[in-house]
Formats: C-alpha cells, structure tokens, sequence
C-alpha cells in the first residue's frame, strides 16, 4: 500500500513540531535536530519538516511512499507515461533514511519523489538535494543514479560532489 508523502522546509523546527504534534495528535516519529517526521495512519501520510539554511520555507516536495520493489518499478512506470522528465537517483541516504528513490516535477513545476525505504540512517544523508534534482530535471539532464546532477547556470553543483 502506498503512502503520500510532504516535506516542509520550516524556520524554527521546535515551534514547528509543537504545532504538528498538536495538529496530528501525536509526537514525531522521528526526531533530530534539524528533522522530525511522522508516519500516520489516519491520514495516511509520511509528513516531514526540517531545517536548511538558505532553503525557502513551505512544501520542499512531495512524493509517494512504496513498501516493495514491485511497487516502486510499478510507479517508475506510471511516471515514465506520464512524460515529465525524470531522475532515477538509486539508491540513496536521505532523512535519516535509506531508501531507493526516483524525481519528477509536474508540469508546474511541484517536485514529486517516488520511493522505497529500506533501512534507517544515523545521518541525514548525501542525497540529491532537492534544488538540484529539480534544477537537473526541469533543464532535462537527469542523469541516472548518480548524487550530482550535471552543473549549469540554475543547478551549482551539489554538496555532495566534493
């Protein structure tokens, strides 16, 4: 079964975790310092917020969570229908998570992932990160399964290269 996932980038992580707590009825999942996420089952979302310097506040992304192989090659397939540019990033650590996982954007520009989880993590990860991935995806040059997508003029290098 699958499950919507939101990622918020928030200002303040603690004011925004007291709010959530109080809005779901319940405390995070996971907690860390720049991170907290809860796995809900009424709705049934993964919701997610952390804190980045330089990043704009609001929905990071957006995405669908799968619990097995079949079903991610099932929505890799959907979103490769749908014929949106998209960013096979493999396997990957990210929000303290690892997982296998997939980006596109919409046709207005809302950036989706599509992922497996696999394992946790102890970091947060050396992921694509988000602007990258929607930068290399809208410029369409997603590479495949590789951490830095190609730099241009709206993508820098990302973090992770070195």
């Amino acid at each position: 079964m699958k499950r919507m996932h939101m990622h918020l980038s928030v200002a303040d992580l603690d004011r925004s975790v007291a709010f959530y707590s109080g809005l779901f009825g319940t405390a995070p999942t996971v907690l860390k310092a720049d991170y907290a996420k809860w796995m809900l089952d009424d709705p049934r979302v993964n919701f997610a917020i952390s804190v980045h310097e330089g990043t704009a506040k609001g929905i990071e992304h957006v995405g669908l969570q799968v619990e097995s192989e079949d079903e991610l090659s099932e929505v890799y397939g959907r979103i490769r229908q749908a014929g949106q540019p998209f960013l096979e990033e493999g396997k990957t650590t990210c929000c303290y998570a690892k997982s296998e996982k997939g980006w596109v954007a919409d046709p207005d520009g809302v950036l989706w992932e599509a992922f497996l989880t696999t394992g946790e993590s102890t970091v947060y990860g050396d992921r694509i990160q988000v602007a990258h991935a929607a930068a290399a995806i809208r410029d369409d040059q997603a590479p495949q399964g590789v951490c830095c997508p190609a730099k241009t003029e709206t993508a820098p290098p990302a973090p992770c290269c070195g």
